[in-house]
């Protein structure tokens, strides 16, 4: 069995077909490992998410800024934007279904070997902390209640963590380091402005507050950071949606995959 982790698809759907063609992708031998932002600014995030949902146990995806604005606006706790491309969605019959089944996904995935997460992880979290933090946002997305979650989620304060935070400062705060965060201190302040490679005085790409001997962590959200193919931290977001590529690694051999991309969006985005 091989397992391919696979970047930002972001509603590019004839991307995501083409790519899977490019590795012959079997649902009976392999596994595809997704993370995050399958939807919206691409033309088929429908498509995507039917897709991705019917692969079934082959398939793990891990939540994105992209995929909680879908689901937030599905509940009407965020207004509409004007990049936003996943009408296909929220008019579906299915659409319920489909967003109920993208809110259950997990905020951290891992392996013995891996660990997968949309933007990032703070520096005070070892692996194993964060996955159990991830659950604590996991069960305020699952619980009947959710949307009391979700109309709480937004913003960017606190900006660093403390394990004395509670409430909805303490899930926010999970919520923007695994979906949102590109720069922090090395005592895990966080940074929501800057959206290019290079950090601001005092910040440091977050990678780089973390222990070099960990278990290895792909991610994405960060197009204008691009492929990085470091064995520690192993960046999946080309740009897809931006007209660059959509790229898969298969992670045993770390083999790339990569198709190009129309671009849908004016290059330079986020």
């Amino acid at each position: 069995m091989a397992i391919y982790a696979i970047g930002d698809i972001q509603g590019c759907f004839d991307e995501l077909r083409d790519l899977l063609h490019e590795f012959s992708f079997s649902k009976k031998k392999d596994r595809l490992w997704f993370v995050g932002d399958l939807v919206n600014r691409g033309p088929k995030s429908l498509e995507v998410l039917r897709f991705v949902r019917d692969l079934g146990d082959c398939a793990v995806v891990v939540l994105g800024n992209h995929d909680l604005h879908l689901v937030t606006q599905f509940e009407g706790f965020e207004r509409k934007r004007k990049d936003d491309t996943f009408e296909d969605v929220l008019d579906a019959k299915d659409a319920r279904e489909l967003v109920d089944w993208l809110r259950t996904r997990p905020m951290l995935h891992t392996d013995e070997r891996y660990a997968m997460v949309h933007a990032g992880l703070l520096p005070q979290w070892s692996i194993e902390k964060a996955l159990a933090l991830g659950k604590e946002v996991e069960r305020a997305l699952r619980a009947t209640d959710h949307r009391e979650f979700l109309k709480n989620m937004y913003g960017s304060k606190p900006e660093q963590w403390s394990e004395s935070l509670g409430g909805w400062d303490r899930l926010r705060i999970i919520v923007n380091a695994m979906t949102r965060m590109r720069f922090c201190t090395r005592d895990g302040k966080m940074e929501f402005h800057a959206k290019g490679a290079k950090p601001p005085s005092g910040y440091l790409p977050w990678y780089e507050t973390r222990p070099a001997r960990e278990r290895p962590i792909v991610f994405g959200h960060w197009s204008q950071l691009g492929l990085r193919l470091d064995p520690h931290v192993t960046c999946l977001d080309s740009g897809c949606v931006w007209g660059g590529s959509l790229s898969a690694l298969r992670l045993e051999d770390r083999a790339l995959y990569q198709v190009p991309c129309a671009g849908y969006q004016a290059p330079g985005g986020e």
